[in-house]
């Protein structure tokens, strides 16, 4: 099995969704490693804050989707959740050992050594100093300038601007599209990540005319790709298309 490869007179930018997850288990260090080693330009993943305040990437609130045993993320110590084994995607095997869930500095240090942007998802609504503090772990690692914030909580890229005024950060919309939707991406100099259900080459014409990037989420469908490339836009984020 491989991911599937797009056409398109104008390629956009392919990013990993959770890694190459249509492959691994989403979410890995073996789904990061395994989007590395193709053409992908970026990667994407989950950060959440355990109960002794540090950060592991996972995309759910439990582990439950993931793993044998069902724990709350924001609940669990870091590392009672680091010694999970998670389910291999295609069997129920349970003995590989590179199934974890990932620090976020593993994540990083992978997007790095591949040359990969690091498309963070920020969940949930984080406190102030733990966005800094995320910053500040990956500047540590020297790889900020590569990182591009997504979160669907306004306040967490609110946040992030008032001591990180140019990061690279896009602002998650899926069914409810809030009404002043671009109000808010030009408030706060955000690019957009949109649900491809509500997506139309109106909305990509919008927020180019604005200087605004488009990232769309989670199209896996070759054609539907290619009909949303032929749209303009910037970024496609997929689980198995490249």
């Amino acid at each position: 099995m491989d991911t599937i490869k797009i056409r398109a007179e104008k390629k956009p930018l392919m990013i990993a969704h959770r890694g190459c997850s249509g492959l691994e288990r989403e979410n890995t260090n073996a789904a990061f490693v395994a989007a590395g080693n193709r053409s992908y330009w970026g990667i994407e993943t989950d950060v959440h804050k355990t109960a002794d305040g540090k950060y592991i990437v996972i995309h759910d609130d439990t582990t439950a989707r993931v793993a044998l045993d069902d724990m709350i993320v924001e609940k669990t110590s870091f590392d009672t959740l680091r010694r999970l084994t998670l389910l291999n995607k295609y069997s129920d095997q349970k003995d590989r050992a590179d199934l974890m869930l990932p620090s976020l500095e593993e994540y990083i240090s992978i997007c790095k050594y591949y040359e990969k942007e690091a498309v963070l998802e920020l969940k949930n609504a984080f406190e102030e100093a733990d966005i800094y503090e995320i910053c500040e772990i990956i500047d540590g690692l020297g790889y900020l300038d590569h990182v591009i914030f997504i979160s669907f909580c306004y306040d967490n890229l609110v946040y992030l601007r008032r001591k990180y005024p140019n990061q690279q950060a896009q602002f998650l919309l899926s069914r409810k599209v809030p009404m002043n939707w671009m109000d808010m991406l030009k408030a706060e100099n955000l690019d957009l990540d949109v649900n491809q259900v509500v997506l139309t080459k109106e909305i990509v014409d919008m927020c180019h005319k604005n200087g605004i990037k488009v990232n769309v989420w989670t199209v896996d469908d070759k054609e539907r790709a290619e009909e949303i490339a032929s749209w303009g836009v910037d970024m496609i984020t997929s689980n198995i298309l490249e």
